[in-house]
């Protein structure tokens, strides 16, 4: 089945306001905001967050166990309408599968989520190149073409992956099996790593298995940007702003991405990531235990801007 990855997330928060600011200083671009029910924000491909009121009668419930601010439902776009039928006849055989006014496919999933499909979203854009000078490889960027710039604009790009924490892990993962998507790397006891179909992004979604009665809803979330440098100047400058960093900056191992996690008011972690490997089905998943040294090559810590004599 030809899901292309994450199209939407939307999050039933207690506080709009401070939330469209945290998502405007993240970087997306405002689609429509109201004080009242709320609005979306996206990235340049179109992907987006969608805010609205925890108590707005329109959510899906609650993942079993979790309480507001939470994501309440995770759409994913699909890249025809063969993809939506056939969708819709899987899920079918064994839960409630209806498509809205909106033309989204509805259904739960096995570890309690509201998910969706649709037509993407997902469209082409424009953004800078951004290059690499290697010693010993053709130059990444043009003579007299500065790589740093204090007052560089930075984007996300796309909508990148989440984290559910679930009640069986096993189960949920082959719900999603199901819908063609495949295991890339696992951490033993705890959970795999997946990517659908229309995709060779790392994963779309990781699953970890509660261990105690505080690991409800989704972990974390975040988007793509363009480049390790892209993630170490936006989350400096999410630090200046007053945000507070959760984990990070760093590398991980599985998966390979830049990150920098912070907290926010949506009841999740949000992560800015960049620079993720790319699989294909030749991939061999590699399994390992979870633990730091496993988690991530390097980590450091932000700290005040300093200069030599000072």
């Amino acid at each position: 089945m030809n899901i292309l990855g994450l199209d939407n997330l939307v999050f039933g928060v207690d506080d709009l306001a401070a939330s469209r600011q945290y998502l405007l200083d993240y970087g997306l671009h405002e689609v429509g905001f109201d004080p009242v029910a709320g609005g979306s924000f996206a990235a340049l491909d179109g992907t987006a967050i969608t805010i609205r009121r925890s108590d707005d009668p329109g959510l899906p419930p609650l993942p079993p166990g979790a309480h507001s601010p939470c994501l309440r439902e995770t759409i994913y776009g699909v890249a025809d309408a063969a993809t939506l039928d056939a969708l819709q006849a899987e899920l079918a055989k064994d839960r409630p599968a209806e498509r809205g006014a909106d033309g989204v496919l509805r259904a739960m999933d096995d570890g309690g989520f509201a998910i969706g499909f649709q037509l993407t979203v997902r469209r082409p854009y424009s953004a800078r190149h951004l290059g690499f000078n290697v010693p010993g490889q053709p130059p990444g960027r043009a003579p007299n073409d500065c790589a740093a710039n204090p007052d560089e604009v930075i984007k996300p790009r796309t909508l990148s992956h989440l984290v559910y924490f679930v009640p069986d892990v096993a189960k949920a993962e082959a719900f999603y099996a199901r819908l063609g998507f495949v295991v890339t790397d696992r951490f033993n006891h705890l959970g795999p790593f997946m990517r659908p179909a229309g995709t060779q992004d790392h994963h779309t979604l990781f699953m970890i298995e509660r261990q105690n009665e505080h690991m409800v809803g989704c972990n974390h979330f975040t988007f793509h940007l363009g480049s390790a440098n892209e993630v170490l100047q936006h989350g400096w400058e999410f630090v200046r702003k007053g945000y507070k960093s959760f984990w990070g900056p760093g590398r991980h191992i599985l998966g390979s991405n830049y990150f920098w996690y912070f907290n926010s008011p949506f009841g999740a972690v949000m992560e800015i990531d960049a620079d993720m490997d790319l699989h294909d089905d030749r991939w061999v998943p590699r399994e390992c235990d979870p633990g730091k040294d496993n988690s991530q090559i390097f980590l450091f810590h932000a700290a005040p801007k300093w200069a030599p004599g000072e």
